[in-house]
């Protein structure tokens, strides 16, 4: 039995007021791609979406054709698209990607992207007549731009963007403080730019070592620099870009059933188990809404079951439901309306309790074990009297089912391991 003393677990980073941070259902999203996307079957994760928007679906090769919104250059119907996932509930942020398209094939960057900005919030921007995309990204992870070639792009893009619909929020491209890695732009490429953007964007994994086993570990892991990406821009953020918000747009895990190749370059790629990523996947979230994050989209919604880098990162399998589907739709139901308001346990590589209150006063503890195997301790969560029921972190289809307590002083005794407990009070 674990007993740890009230006073020492108080977390002076965290907010105390649950006013400073968003519901549950406001910071969780998904990404997803076009019409792969089953918008029906997806509808218990989350009402936030991110798309993959091709620019060069949009103009084809010659970056300064006109657009012909609805219509893609290709052909592909964006009020089919968009506008059937709007009326299914979900909105939408357009993650406008040239990543892929050379730097030379642009006739003029700047001007170009003033154009397509322009015009695209001009047709999706939720002031026009079909409301349909919220939020746009200039660009995703131009890894191959220098700085001055993504500034100048952004700089375009964004001007039009503001002219077409003031009230679409503009998102950077993935940033990093410090030296980043080679998917992400330095701060310098937005640095005095802050009229023209309304959000800083980050992609953070959990990676315990890069090339060749882009082996992951558990979110809470102090060893790799997971949440301290997110923490170094959010501090960034008040100093120089004051009352901007701050979204994570890629996160998650890897877990195939399937053992990779080995003649490809992926021979000694590793994985997470499927009940692992349910659990870190959970949790990550848990501790996202703790921090100054305003927004969290998993990657991804589908996956094939292919053992490498990102291909097996889905909440489903071949559009069937693995376990952290499971997870996740009951971490949304069940805490969609309520918020963040303290942390009552953290212990470094031990037991986690956060407490989330509904508007009103009704309060959820969710708590865990911060391991990597998650070996069960019998644990007292200080969270005063009145526990009513405790349920474990489903991760099949069904209820999620019950965890035995008992009153212990101020709080409540019971088994915590890797998988978080939902402890319902009065």
């Amino acid at each position: 039995m674990r007993l740890t003393p009230f006073l020492a677990l108080f977390v002076a980073a965290f907010p105390t007021s649950a006013a400073e941070r968003p519901l549950m259902r406001d910071l969780m999203g998904l990404n997803v791609h076009t019409v792969q996307f089953r918008s029906d079957l997806y509808k218990p994760i989350c009402r936030h979406l991110r798309d993959y928007h091709p620019l060069e679906w949009d103009t084809g090769k010659d970056t300064s054709r006109a657009t012909t919104f609805p219509f893609a250059a290709n052909r592909v119907d964006w009020s089919k698209l968009y506008g059937q996932w709007a009326k299914a509930g979900y909105e939408v942020d357009a993650c406008v990607m040239f990543d892929n398209l050379k730097t030379d094939a642009w006739k003029d960057p700047a001007k170009d992207a003033r154009a397509y900005g322009e015009a695209f919030a001009k047709y999706f921007g939720p002031s026009g007549k079909q409301p349909w995309v919220t939020s746009v990204e200039v660009g995703n992870e131009p890894a191959n731009y220098s700085v001055e070639q993504y500034r100048a792009i952004f700089e375009g893009m964004a001007k039009g963007i503001r002219a077409g619909d003031p009230k679409m929020k503009i998102v950077t491209c993935a940033v990093q403080t410090g030296k980043p890695d080679k998917w992400s732009k330095p701060m310098s490429a937005v640095e005095g730019l802050t009229d023209l953007y309304d959000v800083l964007n980050i992609h953070s994994y959990a990676m315990k070592e890069g090339w060749p086993t882009w082996r992951r570990s558990y979110p809470e892991d102090p060893s790799i620099p997971y949440l301290k990406l997110i923490e170094d821009l959010d501090k960034w953020r008040d100093e120089h870009a004051k009352g901007k918000e701050v979204w994570l747009t890629e996160f998650g895990y890897d877990a195939t059933t399937k053992k990779p190749d080995p003649k490809t370059e992926f021979k000694k790629w590793e994985g997470v188990t499927d009940e692992q990523q349910a659990q870190w996947i959970v949790r990550s979230f848990l501790l996202f809404s703790a921090m100054p994050v305003d927004r969290a989209y998993l990657y991804f919604f589908n996956d094939k079951d292919e053992a490498k880098l990102h291909a097996s990162s889905g909440i489903t399998r071949d559009f069937k439901p693995k376990p952290s589907f499971h997870a996740v739709a009951h971490l949304y139901k069940t805490l969609g309306d309520y918020r963040f308001t303290r942390a009552v346990l953290k212990e470094a590589g031990g037991a986690h309790c956060y407490e989330f209150t509904k508007d009103g006063g009704d309060r959820i503890y969710v708590a865990w074990m911060a391991t990597a195997d998650g070996k069960g301790a019998r644990t007292v969560l200080p969270i005063g009297k009145g526990a009513t029921v405790a349920e474990v972190m489903p991760t099949a289809e069904g209820v999620a089912g019950k965890v035995e307590f008992e009153g212990k002083g101020e709080g409540v005794e019971l088994l915590l391991t890797g998988t978080p407990v939902y402890v319902r009070v009065k």
